[in-house]
């Protein structure tokens, strides 16, 4: 296992999934402010039947590409060519492997970070924290109920199944900046799908709130909670199945989506 890898060595470690053993999970489902997501979805994704506002926090201990580590993430209901799904906006992490993974495969927005993950009794805390500015704090009571009962079609409609397997679409945009001078990107930027699947064998549902602080490197505070639909708190085994390129974006008109990866030093 030396700087230049033989196929076999290649051939080995060629995973036809990514794989979260016992994953353990807080899940949060939110409205935002009228017209948040549109503005931020980059075109070609359209906006969803019904927006909304998914957050997560997850402790991996073991998976089968790198050593166990934590991370969240904040994602936006989004649709393209009649599939709906989640665009992610922000994906902290604690692993430098699961952070190149998910951002040179996939383009994911993944970034380095500090997060805490702990569960006492029937309470989940925990919180991210980048440049010492801990931006999102979240809290989860595993009663059973959500915090708003009558939305819990809303929340079973995003592909839940508290009994068994369940999945979701995700969308992300592969680019990269180009060193040529003039140039914005090596190639026209890609839009990725991909499918997470989940098989949980604890599943309760949570009330659940979320307190975020401004940062100008992770502006969470952007997709502000109008109403709290609910949340689960879920341990199982997940998959992060082989994604495709379903588009090209134009350069133009992408650029300025361009920045959830990188982020500009301050004078």
């Amino acid at each position: 296992m030396g700087f230049v890898k033989t196929y076999e060595e290649i051939l080995e470690h060629n995973k036809e999934h990514a794989d979260f053993y016992d994953a353990e999970m807080l899940t949060l489902v939110w409205e935002t402010e009228s017209g948040v997501i549109e503005k931020l979805l980059p075109p070609p994704l359209q906006p969803a039947s019904k927006p909304a506002v998914v957050a997560f926090l997850a402790n991996y201990p073991s998976t089968n590409f790198s050593p166990g580590y934590l991370e969240s993430a904040l994602l936006v209901s989004a649709s393209f060519d009649g599939q709906e799904g989640f665009y992610c906006l922000s994906m902290p992490v604690t692993n430098d492997m699961g952070m190149a993974g998910g951002r040179e495969r996939f383009g994911y927005p993944k970034k380095m970070a500090n997060i805490a993950f702990q569960r006492e009794g029937n309470t989940v805390v925990g919180w991210t924290e980048r440049h010492g500015i801990r931006f999102m704090q979240v809290k989860g009571n595993l009663t059973g109920k959500i915090n708003d009962n009558s939305a819990m079609d809303e929340i079973l409609r995003f592909g839940v199944n508290p009994d068994g397997e369940y999945s979701y679409f995700g969308f992300t945009f592969k680019h990269s900046p180009s060193p040529v001078a003039g140039e914005a990107f090596d190639y026209p930027p890609r839009l990725v799908q991909g499918e997470t699947v989940f098989r949980p064998r604890i599943f309760t549902f949570a009330e659940v709130e979320i307190e975020v602080t401004p940062s100008e490197f992770d502006p969470w505070h952007e997709v502000p909670v109008k109403h709290m639909l609910g949340g689960f708190y879920s341990v199982g085994d997940n998959s992060m199945l082989r994604g495709q390129v379903v588009a090209e974006a134009d350069p133009i008109e992408f650029a300025p989506y361009a920045f959830l990866k990188w982020e500009w030093a301050t004078s």
